[in-house]
């Protein structure tokens, strides 16, 4: 179990949280592959496409446990995000009839903005990163008494998150190792926590960030969380100051490694899986798989390993230029 939570993220909550949230969520399906596909020796590789979740990311697992565990007041809900953190939590407050407000950053791509958008959400768009959103939103929370909702430093964030473990569990129950890309790492220390917890096989955590926003390894290497770059071209998703404060222990405890991938291995990324597979991922969605792609991530001979491709908010423009580049 994670001692510095006491307990709060076992298995058994996960669980709980999962048959709170399931009804709201797809339960998004896995692709089983070798590495050979991709120009790699012959592997097991099996892909977690939760591009395909309602919002179009991963992230909507947090938003339902949030607003479905905890008090909605009349205000609504608050929240700042790259971007995939406002989808979720708009189109989770639509489904559930609440008020949204959402600040996002300039760096947000024009795909996120309309996706929030879309969803009958309030949207302000202040300042150039993550970190400003945040601030203005606790503003507002502040002003309004809407309820925040953190993308990635709350308990109830890293409990929905902890259900994508779960899930992919129970669909490839015979893996080795997990590799998730980090940006707070709501999604990496959900994933390790349940690991963490016990099951039937010692599954291995890797986490992936892009090298212009090492947050993860920077607290790892100085003990605690602190601000790093954020930089790359997954920005919108993976570079906040910092990670959080309630994931580090469980990444410092029970990951097995973090490693970096440059912006050029990410769009490598993208442009394999939509050549081998036709996948459609953003930067962020395609950063595990590219630690795997340009062996940063080296499997062992034998070794089953699940890479969770996390997120498809990109335009056709957008994923187009990516393509070409």
């Amino acid at each position: 179990m994670i001692a510095p939570m006491n307990g709060a993220l076992d298995r058994e909550r996960v669980t709980a949280v999962y048959e709170r949230i399931k009804p709201y969520l797809r339960v998004t399906p896995i692709i089983e592959v070798n590495g050979a596909d991709f120009g790699l020796e012959p592997f097991s590789l099996t892909l977690k496409l939760e591009l395909l979740q309602h919002a179009g990311s991963f992230k909507t697992r947090g938003a339902f446990t949030h607003l479905l565990t905890r008090k909605v007041p009349a205000a609504g809900v608050v929240a700042a995000s790259g971007g995939n953190h406002g989808a979720a939590v708009a189109y989770a407050a639509m489904r559930l009839g609440h008020a949204a407000k959402i600040f996002i950053p300039t760096v947000s791509p024009p795909a996120k903005v309309d996706r929030i958008r879309s969803y009958g959400a309030d949207l302000t768009i202040v300042g150039e990163r993550y970190a400003e959103a945040l601030a203005a939103s606790e503003e507002w929370a502040a002003q309004s008494g809407a309820l925040a909702v953190h993308a990635f430093d709350e308990l109830e964030t890293l409990l929905g998150q902890a259900t994508l473990g779960l899930e992919l569990e129970a669909q490839a129950p015979s893996l080795d190792t997990v590799l998730a890309a980090v940006g707070g790492g709501g999604l990496l220390g959900g994933i390790a926590a349940w690991h963490a917890g016990g099951g039937p096989r010692n599954v291995r955590v890797i986490g992936v960030e892009p090298e212009g926003a090492p947050t993860l390894t920077a607290a790892l290497a100085a003990g605690e969380p602190v601000d790093a770059p954020a930089g790359s071209i997954a920005a919108d998703s993976l570079a906040p100051r910092r990670v959080g404060e309630l994931m580090f222990p469980i990444a410092r405890d029970h990951v097995d490694r973090v490693v970096l991938v440059s912006d050029t291995a990410i769009r490598r990324a993208q442009q394999a899986l939509w050549e081998q597979l036709r996948v459609v991922a953003e930067p962020g969605g395609a950063a595990a798989f590219a630690a795997v792609l340009t062996r940063a991530y080296q499997p062992a001979a034998g070794e089953r390993v699940g890479v969770v491709v996390s997120g498809g908010n990109t335009t056709p423009e957008a994923f187009g230029r990516a393509l070409a580049e």
